[in-house]
């Protein structure tokens, strides 16, 4: 087979082979953005709404930071385009490091496609509003989590499936890590 006909016979492969990834990515970005939508438009700026009291609120707040509100109380010159430039950066690091992997690596890959898909719909809010929407409250007696959204939630879970797939949970440890 010559070099263009196996370039020709790949061709289609690349674009199947992260159909998933892909799909995961988008879906999160999605359900991330019209959730954060509909928590603008029906909530006013630091409003609640009791879902089960004493234990789970929608609220409307604002982070300005980075993850858990870091950064958050600071302000300083051009915060939200210093901020936003780094999880730019991050995101690039990050969607490198994925194309790379094996397509054998399904877990570590699912994992990175929560990543990516939870800081791509955080990157679109920096760009967009200067800030990301949070919105889940969760309230357990006298403690009290950060406000998280959708894409905090897959970052989460994309975390836990690296961490899963390290220690070999899915049949093998990898080595992405």
């Amino acid at each position: 087979m010559t070099d263009a006909a196996a370039r020709e016979a790949t061709a289609g492969a690349w674009p199947r082979r992260f159909l998933l990834e892909f799909s995961l990515i988008t879906g999160v970005v999605a359900v991330d953005q019209l959730t954060k939508l509909l928590v603008r438009i029906e909530i006013p700026i630091h409003g609640s709404v009791t879902v089960i009291p004493d234990l789970l609120n929608i609220v409307h707040v604002r982070n300005t930071g980075a993850a858990f509100g870091f950064l958050n109380a600071v302000d300083f010159p051009y915060k939200a385009a210093v901020v936003a430039l780094v999880a730019t950066a991050a995101l690039m690091g990050i969607a490198l490091y994925a194309s790379r992997m094996s397509s054998h690596e399904r877990l570590a890959r699912i994992g990175l496609a929560l990543i990516l898909g939870g800081a791509i719909g955080n990157l679109i809010d920096r760009l967009a509003l200067g800030s990301v929407v949070d919105f889940v409250d969760v309230v357990l007696g006298r403690w009290h989590f950060w406000a998280f959204n959708v894409a905090d939630s897959a970052i989460t879970l994309g975390v836990a499936a690296m961490l899963a797939d390290m220690i070999g949970l899915d049949g093998h440890a990898s080595s992405t890590v």
